[in-house]
């Protein structure tokens, strides 16, 4: 279990201070301008040692990742974009670090923008987000007065501006290609890639795009050390994480742990554990909307990272765990997620348009117990024709909840369609 002194997010639940002051009362702003003297180079290669993995979902090397920007800065700028859009089912986290540590953001994005060349970032916030935004808003104002950020950003001699800007509330845009381009002032499609966004993002420049949470942590890694970061979870999957668990639990909450924490721990330690016992947990979705649920059985023993959840056929995405007890019809729980991902696709790939609302309309005849048996293998072949076809992963993260339900539930499945065959012919 993670010891306070070792928490990043120290004012995660907003008992105190979100602001400036406060902000410096917990080390933010420490000496900010010798750790953009370490250089570059220097700061990219420690961000790679503490073996940072993106926080938005993938689980992508961050110091890898900006390692792709262009060495040289020419008459293309590089950007910097900070992906707040934090649309997916169950996932909380962004949101609670815009409200209450803005200024732990703000410090991020001013370090992780040198360190990839760019004089100017963008924090893409959801839309629904106006409280956040105001948040965020106010920090930013506080940096620049106090000359943290904008010309000799910290005394550092680097010029930086950070901007905020409010998205339309549309799922798609959490995809960073889709995102910049409603940074632009387009329609939120996904683009074809390649070019990836670090040779020809937004505006056609040289451009990375980060989750909130991967930016947030990175002056703490700094200031403490690559190996301190990478002392927390097993090899590969290392560090703290915030995690959301909601659902049924006693007390739902956000929280930061050690990475690798063992599943059922998380939720008996911090989430007062299952409404009604362990033993009356049915399944777990452990990352979000988008990752397969996994059952009690897998749940016993399953840990909090992003190789031990692959192994198990889930995964980590945004570590926001939903937990359904033996009330929850799991039928019906994966069909309202499959409804979700029919309204939000952008229907650009075919397999997506016409695949989502194809499951979805499969998936509420199996609620109803009025398909037929041979339908279920239907379904799944289905699900296999729409991941992997598309140009972003919304394809994939419709079809892997449905997925998920097939490979642990089909006896339920079976069930439900043969009692409604009984009641119509006794009826």
């Amino acid at each position: 279990m993670l010891k306070d002194k070792d928490r990043i997010f120290t004012n995660i639940y907003g008992h105190h201070d979100a602001y400036l002051a406060g902000a410096r009362s917990r080390g933010d702003w420490d000496d900010t301008k010798t750790l953009l003297g370490r250089g570059r180079d220097t700061i990219i290669e420690e961000i790679k040692a503490s073996g940072l993995r993106g926080r938005g979902g993938a689980g992508f090397s961050t110091g890898l990742k900006w390692s792709f920007m262009p060495k040289e800065i020419t008459d293309r700028p590089h950007y910097l974009v900070v992906n707040a859009d934090e649309g997916e089912p169950g996932t909380c986290k962004d949101r609670e670090i815009m409200r209450h540590e803005p200024h732990k953001l703000i410090e991020g994005c001013l370090i992780s923008s040198f360190a990839m060349g760019a004089h100017a970032a963008y924090i893409y916030v959801r839309g629904e987000f106006y409280r956040e935004t105001e948040a965020l808003q106010r920090a930013i104002d506080e940096a620049y007065e106090n000359s943290l950020i904008g010309a000799n950003a910290s005394g550092s001699g680097w010029d930086f501006d950070l901007y905020v800007h409010r998205g339309g509330g549309a799922y798609i845009c959490g995809e960073e290609t889709a995102l910049i381009e409603s940074l632009e002032g387009k329609k939120g499609q996904p683009r074809l890639k390649p070019p990836f966004p670090a040779n020809a993002g937004l505006y056609g420049c040289p451009t990375t795009v980060n989750n909130v949470e991967s930016i947030a942590v990175v002056p703490e890694i700094l200031r403490r050390g690559s190996n301190w970061f990478a002392g927390f979870g097993r090899p590969n999957n290392t560090g703290t994480k915030l995690f959301n668990i909601s659902g049924h639990i006693e007390q739902p909450c956000t929280v930061e742990e050690e990475m690798s924490i063992p599943l059922k721990e998380l939720i008996n330690k911090h989430a007062g554990g299952v409404v009604g016992g362990w033993d009356n947990l049915l399944a777990i979705i452990p990352g979000g909307a988008s990752v397969p649920l996994l059952p009690k059985a897998i749940c016993d023993t399953v840990l909090m990272d992003f190789d031990s959840l692959r192994d198990v056929q889930s995964g980590l995405g945004t570590a926001a765990i939903m937990v359904m007890n033996k009330s929850t019809d799991i039928i019906a729980a994966i069909a309202r997620l499959s409804a979700f991902y029919k309204h939000e696709s952008c229907g650009q790939c075919t397999p997506c348009r016409e695949g989502t609302g194809w499951m979805s309309r499969m998936m509420n005849r199996m609620v109803n117990g009025e398909a037929n048996i041979e339908e279920i293998d239907l379904l799944d072949h289905v699900t296999r024709q729409v991941e992997g076809h598309t140009i972003c992963a919304l394809g994939d993260a419709a079809a892997w909840p449905v997925q998920g339900l097939i490979r642990h539930f089909r006896p339920e499945i079976e069930q439900r369609i043969n009692d409604a065959k009984k009641q119509s012919v006794a009826a």
